[in-house]
Formats: C-alpha cells, structure tokens, sequence
C-alpha cells in the first residue's frame, strides 16, 4: 500500500475560499465630520453676515499707520527679547551645570526669582525703579563716581520692556538649554577630554551642536510665545500694536473690528514663525531618521498626484 508524503496530503486538501475583508465602518467619525462642519459653516456666516461687524473697517484698521508702527514695535520686541534670552539662557546653563558651586547658586536662584514671578510684575519693576534708583553711577565700589545719568534717560520705556521680556526668558531658556546638554552622551565629553580639549571648548564645538536637535523645538515654542507676550507692554503704556488697537477702538467705538485686525496680524507672524521652526527642526533632525519627514508642499503635491490617479475597480468577478 502506497503511503502519502506530506507534499501529496497537501496537494489534495482543497484550498479554502478567500477571506472577503469587510473595512471596519466608523459612523461615529462621519457624524463628528458633520457636526464640526455644520458648526463652523454656522461661525462663517455669522461673521460674513452680522451687521455689526464691518469688515470695511477691520481692513482700514489693519493698515492703520498707529497699528503698523505698533507692530513694529512688536516685532523689535520679539527679536531683542529673544536674543536676550537666548545668550542669557545659555550662559545661565553652563552655570547651572558647572561643578563651582557659587555659581551654580547663583543661575538657580536667577530662575528661581525669575521664573517665580510674573512677567507683568518684572515690568513694572523695571519700569518704576527710578523710584529706588533715580539715578545710576559708575565708579569704584564703595568709592567715588565716576559718570552718572537719570534712570529714566538710561533705561527708557522700550529698553524696559526690553530688559522685563529678555531677563525673564532667559530663566526659561535656561532650562531649555541645560536639558538639551543634559541630553548629550557623557561619552561625548570624556571623548573630547581624552583628546586634550578643554571643558569650555568641548561646550561649544561638541556638547552645543548635539543639544541643538532637543533645544530647538522648545525655543521655537518659547519664540511664538515671546510675539504674543509683547503685548504686556501695553501695561505699561508702550505703544505695541496690541496698544495700537485698544487706542484706535476707544477713539471708535470699534472694539471688535480692532481686535480682529490685531489678531489677524499676530496670526500671520505666528504662521510664519511655525513654518520657520519647522524647517529648522527638520535640518536638526537630519541625523536621527534615515529619510527626512515630507515638507508640506511635497505633502500638498503628494495629495493632488493621488488625487489625479484614477480610481481602480474594486474586485473581480
């Protein structure tokens, strides 16, 4: 009698049907879909069609001259605050790891104080501190003076808002920085100490450019922040084109229309700060994936391509 091998047994078990995949429906999705559209078609044409709004006068207000000198003013704001808080944040890191423990007391107790109270606070501070100091002197410590000026001419309104914005974010970028150093290998720095580099030179050339990649997303998010922050100042009577708007509507009466005009302008900045640090982090993060993330103008092309391919036919008979 001839036994079956394997091979045989398997030729002539017959071969099952074809799983028929029915896709897993989402109904909750599509009334989601639904509800969110309807709601937002309802804001649109409440906005398009409310008598009360004219969007005549939001156009005439956002290319006022008061606002557009405002927002200059807000834009100088952001960029120096910025740039201050940005050198004054690493420089408080590397104080804040160092091994001296003066030091390092003192970049804590800065962010401790400076991160402890509000930013509205800092500025007033600065704004009003001729009332301690009317007036502030070089000289030898203890000693005699050698020149001396008003606090108000050495220190005048825009500087202060200057100095209140850059010296507190400097207190966050600190932290930033230090958790992106704290994110770099030790291996790296003892690398560089066995080559003879010094510990301020591996800072710079090895610690630095690797704490990039984890320190750039948060500063841009700090940066977005810093533009909207600016309006603070108008407490303290800077002109910014937050300012800019609330005088224009109490000349007016057009409170909502200047409003909306501010809005659309610091909308239009945060957008393109967005898409600035996006690129930003994707040159960063070159090195820790093998293809880079699509930019999204590959993604809009990548869309409509599949979008032009014509549909195929869903199964066979």
């Amino acid at each position: 009698m001839k036994t079956l091998t394997a091979a045989d047994a398997a030729a002539r078990t017959p071969r099952p049907d074809d799983i028929k995949a029915v896709p897993v429906r989402h109904p909750g999705r599509w009334v989601a879909v639904a509800v969110v559209a309807v709601l937002a078609a309802m804001f649109c044409h409440g906005l398009l069609t409310n008598p009360r709004l004219d969007w005549n006068v939001v156009g005439h207000i956002l290319w006022d001259p008061t606002v557009l000198r405002g927002l200059r003013t807000t834009l100088e704001l952001t960029v120096l605050s910025m740039a201050i808080g940005l050198i004054g944040g690493i420089v408080l890191a590397v104080l804040r790891l160092s091994r001296n423990p003066v030091l390092s007391g003192v970049a804590w107790l800065y962010i401790w104080v400076f991160r402890g109270t509000p930013v509205l606070v800092q500025l007033f501070v600065w704004n009003f501190l001729s009332a301690l100091w009317p007036r502030i002197s070089i000289g030898i410590p203890f000693g005699p003076e050698f020149y001396s000026w008003q606090y108000n001419d050495l220190v005048p309104l825009f500087t202060a808002a200057v100095l209140g914005l850059g010296l507190n974010e400097a207190a966050y970028m600190a932290e930033i920085v230090r958790a992106g150093i704290s994110s770099v290998d030790e291996g790296q720095s003892e690398a560089a100490a066995s080559l003879g580099l010094t510990r301020g030179r591996t800072m710079r050339r090895i610690v630095l450019p690797q704490a990039m990649r984890v320190v750039i997303p948060p500063t841009g998010n700090e940066t977005i922040s810093m533009l909207k922050t600016t309006s603070l100042v108008s407490a303290i009577s800077l002109v910014d084109v937050t300012r800019a708007g609330q005088d224009i509507a109490s000349r007016t009466f057009q409170n909502i229309p200047s409003l909306i005009a501010v809005s659309l302008w610091y909308l239009f900045f945060t957008s393109l700060l967005t898409i600035g640090q996006y690129y930003i982090e994707r040159h960063y993060g070159r090195g820790t994936s093998r293809a880079l993330p699509p930019t999204p103008w590959q993604r809009m092309c990548a869309m409509l391509s599949a979008l032009r391919r014509p549909v195929a036919s869903g199964g066979t008979s």
